[in-house]
C-alpha cells in the first residue's frame, strides 16, 4: 500500500527556515517521481518543487528558485523540501505526492497518483 506521510510544517518568521519531510511507504523511490505542491490561502495548487526518479532531475518555479531544495534519502525512504528565506506568500499547505516515474516532469496535480495528507507552513512576524 502506498503511503506518504509529510512532517515539519510549523510557524516561522519571515526569512526564517524549514525542513519539510515525506516519507514514503510501499514503493521504490527511485521508481517514482516526486512532487512538493503548496496550496495558500485562496489560491490554486501549485507545484513548487519536482524530483524525477532514477534520473534525480529537479524542478523549480521561478518563485521558490535558488530559496527552496528537494533532496531524498532512498535509504530512508525520505524526501525532503529544504525551504529558506521563506516569506509570508510561501504560507500554506504542503503536501507531497508520487506517480509512476516515466522520464518526464510531471507539473500539475493531476498528473499524480499517491498524495500525503499536507502539512501547515505558516510565514508570519
Amino acid at each position: 500500500q502506498v503511503q506518504l506521510v509529510e512532517s515539519g510544517g510549523g510557524l516561522v518568521q519571515p526569512g526564517g527556515s524549514l525542513r519539510l519531510s515525506c516519507v514514503v511507504s510501499g514503493f521504490i523511490l527511485d521508481n517514482y517521481d516526486i512532487g512538493w505542491f503548496r496550496q495558500g490561502p485562496g489560491k490554486k495548487r501549485e507545484a513548487v518543487s519536482l524530483f524525477t526518479g532514477a534520473r534525480g532531475s529537479t524542478y523549480y518555479p521561478d518563485s521558490v528558485k535558488g530559496r527552496f531544495t528537494i533532496s531524498r534519502d532512498n535509504a530512508e525512504n525520505t524526501v525532503y523540501l529544504q525551504m529558506n528565506s521563506l516569506k509570508p506568500e510561501d504560507t500554506g499547505v504542503y503536501t507531497c505526492a508520487a506517480v509512476v516515474a516515466d522520464g518526464l516532469l510531471e507539473l500539475y496535480e493531476d498528473e499524480y497518483d499517491y498524495w500525503g495528507q499536507g502539512t501547515q507552513v505558516t510565514v508570519s512576524s
